[in-house]
């Protein structure tokens, strides 16, 4: 006898599915519930990438991901399983879509891939849309957020990621907080059995490569901003970026009578209490946004307005007031005040390249000498304190709530094969060829017990432009070893949006952290994939991304090929398809 859909989704699970209720009831969530029924929304999806499967261009760094281009593309909608197709639908149109039942909660799990009683592989979290909150406080297009979350977890995913933004939160007035939006979405994300990654984005949205929509910084904030300009990080051509506050004046009460750095802990003290009742839970980490994107850096490689391009060394950020206050303290302290009125003025500009500037060029280079030692130092040094001020309070505020602490780290990946490292010493980075600068941020983040989250996880070095010396897969062996040696968590992202095997493979991969011959117990702790959106729906992707899932969950240890796990996913995904559809028909009034 062939088997009901619940006896195939539950033997592909290892539950057992009910696919009969008795007349009023309804299903339980710990059993899969049927999707909703859309209406077909009005006009036409517009394409500006036609090429979205394909491998990415090369020529793009691994900044903090965005969403640019992404919405417009071309969806069949007609190719597309029904379930899946109200996500695509709903997140190409700029208004909601009407639902014709009820939403409900829960889904149809593919197991190995929701919480693990016990932990094996590498839980996978996805990313989701920068304007996941509106500018009014609401949750953006909630019909495609609803949908989509229910896909996201039906194809094993363990949780999301969410930019809370300190714009958006704090955007009135000091200390005026307004939760709205994020309360209605982590309430979602509970009621489908997601995990959180919450991330405090003290940073603007807008002025990096993708960023797709704009979020500046507080209100008032900008409002001190305008009065001393010196707040803002600040090139040696005067050139202000106003992406994030900067780290000279952190402990200065310039931000109507609050340092910055204090502002920093009241907003993640307000989100504490807010939502206490989800950490550890429902929000299981805290991302500790710590400059520009986000990132521990400085924003030394500005896209907006087209002040610096890839594979651009980018500028020194250490010309405001405030900057060269401490510069000139350190100068003066190392018996050399002649060093402490300026930093480099022969490193070049954003777009130059190493060999072309006398600061970075590979023999007889300022960064090699006992002046380029003492700034060099003293720069990355800054960044890392800057870092632990904000850690230190992020720790003492979620002690004790079961959620981890993490910090992302840029993948800095092109000039990597110079011996100056040009584009990681102008983001503060002091890593050349004869220094590890991963070494000293990894023992940072380790005295607070945090997870040290890194970028370009999927990139190979033949697909980077190799005049640019890029090697991102060195470069991520090289922050395996430090975070080992520092003996703290590692954790990954993809820097660009891929939906390839090849890109698939090359995560897994990394992620088993087999570096040395010696981390077979040893595997990163989380993977959070860039992003949700249409195309992540389209149903060759989705299929590739499900197989995906199912694999990083299995762990370096699994013996079953790749083959073997696409079938498996194949099938599930097929039969999934009128299972949904059967039970959303029965749920119709």
């Amino acid at each position: 006898m062939a088997m009901n859909l619940g006896h195939q989704i539950g033997t592909l699970s290892g539950k057992q599915i009910p696919t009969e209720f008795a007349a009023g009831e309804q299903p339980s969530s710990t059993t899969a519930s049927p999707s909703v029924v859309w209406k077909s929304p009005a006009g036409n999806l517009r394409s500006n990438s036609p090429q979205e499967n394909a491998s990415p261009p090369m020529l793009t760094p691994p900044l903090t991901p965005s969403t640019a281009g992404e919405w417009s593309y071309l969806i069949n909608l007609q190719m597309l399983r029904p379930d899946l197709s109200v996500a695509c639908q709903a997140f190409a149109t700029s208004s909601p879509l009407e639902m014709t039942v009820e939403e409900v909660a829960g889904t149809a799990e593919w197991t190995d891939g929701g919480r693990k009683d016990e932990k094996k592989g590498v839980s996978v979290f996805v990313m989701m849309p920068l304007d996941s909150v509106t500018n009014g406080n609401t949750v953006n297009r909630k019909k495609a957020m609803n949908a989509s979350l229910h896909a996201l977890k039906s194809a094993g995913v363990e949780g999301i990621m969410i930019d809370v933004w300190w714009g958006l939160v704090e955007r009135e007035a000091p200390g005026a907080y307004n939760w709205g939006g994020y309360t209605e979405l982590l309430d979602m994300a509970k009621k489908h059995g997601l995990k959180v990654q919450a991330v405090m984005s003290f940073h603007q949205c807008g002025g990096n490569v993708g960023d797709s929509c704009t979020i500046p910084l507080p209100k008032w904030v900008r409002e001190e901003m305008e009065k001393d300009s010196d707040l803002a990080y600040t090139d040696q051509w005067g050139r202000r970026n106003y992406e994030y506050v900067s780290l000279g004046c952190d402990s200065l009460l310039v931000l109507k009578g609050r340092s910055p750095v204090q502002c920093y802990a009241d907003f993640m003290r307000a989100f504490k209490d807010n939502f206490k009742h989800l950490l550890g839970d429902t929000i299981v980490e805290i991302q500790v946004g710590m400059g520009p994107a986000g990132e521990l850096r400085y924003p030394s490689y500005p896209e907006e307005n087209g002040i610096w391009k890839f594979p651009g060394i980018g500028a020194f950020q250490c010309y405001d007031k405030y900057m060269l206050s401490s510069l000139k303290a350190a100068a003066e302290a190392a018996g050399k005040p002649e060093w402490g009125s300026t930093g480099p003025t022969d490193a070049g500009h954003y777009n130059s390249w190493p060999e072309d500037t006398p600061f970075f060029k590979k023999d007889g280079g300022g960064w090699n000498s006992q002046y380029g030692e003492f700034f060099l130092s003293w720069y990355s040094q800054t960044l890392i304190e800057h870092g632990e001020r904000i850690l230190s309070s992020a720790s003492s505020i979620f002690e004790a709530t079961g959620v981890k602490i993490s910090v992302k780290v840029a993948g800095i990946h092109w000039h990597y094969g110079s011996r100056s490292h040009a584009a990681e010493l102008t983001a503060g980075y002091y890593n050349t060829r004869f220094r590890d600068g991963y070494l000293p941020m990894a023992q940072m983040v380790a005295r607070y017990g945090a997870v040290f989250n890194f970028t370009c996880i999927e990139m190979r070095d033949h697909e980077q432009p190799q005049d640019a010396l890029c090697a991102p897969e060195n470069l991520v062996r090289q922050v395996g070893l430090a975070t080992k040696e520092a003996q703290v968590p590692l954790a990954g992202e993809n820097a660009l949006p891929r939906y390839d095997e090849s890109a698939h493979e090359q995560i897994l991969k990394a992620s088993s952290l087999n570096i040395d011959g010696s981390s077979n117990d040893r595997e990163m702790c989380a993977f959070t994939y860039l992003r949700m959106n249409p195309s992540l729906f389209q149903p060759d992707n989705w299929r590739r991304f499900v197989a995906f899932v199912k694999k990083m969950n299995e762990g370096k240890d699994s013996r079953r090929c790749w083959e073997q796990v696409e079938r498996e996913a194949e099938h599930f995904v097929n039969v999934t398809e009128p299972f949904v559809q059967e039970a959303a028909l029965a749920l119709m009034p």
